[in-house]
C-alpha cells in the first residue's frame, strides 16, 4: 500500500504558496496546516486539515503555541530507515510529514521600522517555526523543507519531472533552512542587545552578528600565496559594488574588488558626470565635466602613468566617444549605470577588460543623497582576535559649513574647487593632500607619514604630468599640525586651502595663510582614511 505523503505549510509571507499547495496536491500531498495560511488554501479550494485537529490540542495563548507538538515534531524527525523510529510511530499514531514549508514572522523588518516598540519586537519573534525548520533540516534526508517562496518553482517541476524531490536538492534546502535560522538568530540577537536600559537602541549591539553570502570564491587573495572569497550583505543596498553585474571579462580578483569598491564610493558623491581612476585603492584622477568623455579626458590628466592598469568608475551611461577614449588605455575593471550598445560592441573587442554595470537606486542620480542609500552605514576592519567597528564616514560637507579664517574670502569659482577637493580628499588614503582646479584633480599625495611629504609628492606627480598648480584650490583630510604644510602647498602655487581645523597652531598657520596671501577654509570635519 502506497504511504500517503504530507506537506505541512505555515507561512507569514503568503506570496506563492497558494500555487505551490496547489502543485503539491496535485503530487499527491494531503495538505496540513495552521490558521491564516489552512484559511488561504481553504478559500482557494483546497482541502486542508488544520493542525489543531491533526494534533487534537487547539492553537492557545494568542497563536504562540499550535506546532509545538510530538504529532509535528515527531513526523518531522522521525528517520523512515529505522525500525524503532516507525515503531514508535505506529504506537503513538504519529504520521510522518514529507515537505515542510515555513517562513517566519517579519521580525527584521519589524525592527527596522523607526517607531518599533520592543513589545512589537517580541511578538514578532517566531517560535514554532524556527523549530519546525530545524527538525526537519535535521531530517534533511528523508524531508524537504522549504524556507524562501524562490524555492518554491524548482522544488515543483522536480516533482512533476520525477515524483519526488532528490537527496541533492532536499540537502540544498536543509542547508539554506539551517542558514535562515542562524540569520533570523542574529537579527534577534542584534536587536535586543542593542537595546539600552531606557529602550533606546545603541548603534554598536552587545554582541555583533555578522550576516553575509558568499558571492564566489576568489582565484587568490591580495597576493598569490592567500585565498580568499567576496562575500555581500545579507540585504545589499541598491547602487552597491555587490549589486553589479558583470558583462565580460575575466574573473574579478580581490586587488580588483577593492579597488572598484574605492573608485565607485568616490564617483558616487558627485551629482555631475564625473569619472574616478583609481589604483592602490587610492584615486589618481577625479574630474567632473559636461559628459562622461569630457570627465575622462580631465581625469586621466592628472596622472597618466598610475592610470596605466587602473580601475575606472564613471556615474553616467559611457556611450561610443567615452568607450573610444577609455580603450586607448589598460584597464582592469570599467564600471558605469550604464553602457550604449556601440560602447559594449567596442570593448568586446578587449575580451580581458572586466566591464561592470551597476544598477542606479531607484529614482536615479539627482543628487548626494540619493546614493546615500548605497552606502554601508557601518565599517568593520579586522585587528587580531578582534573588530573595529565605527559609522561610516557618509558626512556630506556644504558650503554653509564652512569657516572662512583668513582675511582673504575665497571667490564663487574657489569655493566650487574647495568643494570638490574636499569630496576627492574623503577618499585618499591619509595623510592626504590634493590640489584640484576647474572640476579635476591636479595633483595627488596620498599615504604617507608625514602630511609635508604627501604635499611633496602631489608636487611631483603634476609637474610629471606637465600640469601647473598655480591658482589651484588644495584639501588636507586633516590639519595642518605646523605653518611647514601650508607653505609647502602654497609653494608649489596653490591659492586657496580647506582643512578641517582644530590644531593647537591654528591661529599661527591662519597668520600663514594671511602673510602669503591665500584664502583658507576650515570645514570642521576630519576625513582620516587608514
Amino acid at each position: 500500500m502506497t504511504r500517503q505523503r504530507t506537506a505541512l505549510i505555515s507561512v507569514s509571507d503568503k506570496t506563492g504558496v497558494v500555487e505551490l499547495a496547489q502543485g503539491l496536491h496535485a503530487a499527491g500531498f494531503a495538505l496540513l496546516s495552521t490558521g491564516g495560511t489552512a484559511k488561504l488554501l481553504q478559500d482557494a479550494g483546497l482541502a486542508v486539515t488544520e493542525v489543531a485537529d491533526h494534533t487534537g490540542f487547539p492553537e492557545m495563548l494568542d497563536g504562540r503555541v499550535k506546532t509545538l507538538h510530538p504529532k509535528i515534531h515527531g513526523g518531522l524527525l522521525a528517520r523512515r530507515d529505522l525500525a524503532t523510529h516507525r515503531e514508535a510511530l505506529a504506537t503513538h499514531g504519529i504520521a510522518t510529514i514529507d515537505v515542510l514549508v515555513v517562513n517566519l514572522y517579519p521580525f527584521e523588518a519589524t525592527v527596522a521600522q523607526a517607531g518599533c516598540t520592543l513589545e512589537d519586537a517580541i511578538e514578532n519573534i517566531d517560535i514554532g517555526g524556527p523549530a519546525m525548520v530545524r527538525s526537519a533540516a535535521k531530517n534533511w534526508q528523508d524531508v524537504a523543507v522549504l524556507t524562501d517562496a524562490s524555492q518554491y518553482a524548482a522544488v515543483l517541476d522536480e516533482l512533476k519531472s520525477t515524483g519526488d524531490t532528490t537527496r541533492a536538492t532536499r540537502f540544498a534546502l536543509a542547508v539554506s533552512a539551517f542558514n535562515r535560522i542562524s540569520n533570523y538568530d542574529g537579527a534577534i540577537s542584534d536587536y535586543l542587545s542593542s537595546l539600552q536600559a531606557d529602550s533606546t537602541r545603541c548603534a554598536f549591539p552587545g554582541q555583533a552578528n555578522g550576516r553575509f553570502v558568499k558571492l564566489q570564491d576568489l582565484r587568490y587573495g591580495e597576493n598569490p600565496h592567500q585565498s580568499a572569497a567576496f562575500y555581500r550583505d545579507l540585504y545589499p543596498a541598491p547602487g552597491s559594488l555587490v549589486t553589479a553585474r558583470q558583462l565580460q571579462g575575466k574573473e574579478l580578483s580581490f586587488n580588483n574588488i577593492a579597488d572598484a569598491d574605492a573608485a565607485w564610493e568616490c564617483v558616487k558623491s558627485f551629482a555631475a558626470p564625473a569619472c574616478v581612476i583609481v589604483k592602490h585603492a587610492n584615486p589618481c584622477g577625479v574630474a567632473v565635466a559636461e559628459d562622461a568623455l569630457q570627465a575622462y579626458r580631465k581625469a586621466f590628466q592628472t596622472d597618466p602613468t598610475s592610470a596605466f592598469g587602473g580601475i575606472i568608475a564613471f556615474n553616467r551611461t559611457v556611450d561610443l566617444a567615452a568607450a573610444q577614449a577609455v580603450s586607448g588605455q589598460f584597464v582592469e575593471v570599467l564600471m558605469a549605470p550604464g553602457y550604449s550598445p556601440e560602447a559594449l560592441e567596442l570593448f568586446k573587442a578587449k575580451a580581458n577588460v572586466r566591464v561592470l554595470e551597476i544598477a542606479l537606486p531607484e529614482g536615479g542620480l539627482t543628487g548626494d543623497t540619493d546614493w546615500q542609500r548605497g552606502r554601508n552605514a557601518v565599517d568593520i576592519k579586522r585587528v587580531g582576535s578582534g573588530l573595529l567597528m565605527q559609522t561610516a564616514d557618509n558626512h556630506v560637507l556644504s558650503k554653509s559649513d564652512l569657516k572662512v579664517v583668513t582675511r582673504l574670502q575665497p571667490t564663487a569659482q574657489q569655493l566650487d574647487d574647495l568643494m570638490f577637493a574636499w569630496t576627492v580628499a574623503q577618499y585618499v588614503k591619509s595623510n592626504a593632500i590634493v590640489f584640484c582646479k576647474d572640476g579635476m584633480t591636479m595633483g595627488v599625495g596620498a599615504g604617507q607619514m608625514s602630511r609635508l611629504d604627501s604635499a611633496r609628492i602631489a608636487s611631483i606627480k603634476a609637474g610629471h604630468a606637465s600640469l601647473s598648480l598655480a591658482g589651484t584650490a588644495v584639501a588636507s583630510d586633516a590639519f595642518f599640525p605646523f605653518r611647514d604644510g601650508l607653505d609647502v602647498v602654497v609653494d608649489a602655487g596653490a591659492s586657496c586651502i580647506i582643512q578641517p581645523g582644530g590644531s593647537m597652531r591654528d591661529a599661527e598657520v591662519i597668520a600663514a595663510a594671511d602673510e602669503r596671501g591665500v584664502a583658507m577654509v576650515f570645514s570642521g570635519v576630519r576625513h582620516f582614511r587608514h
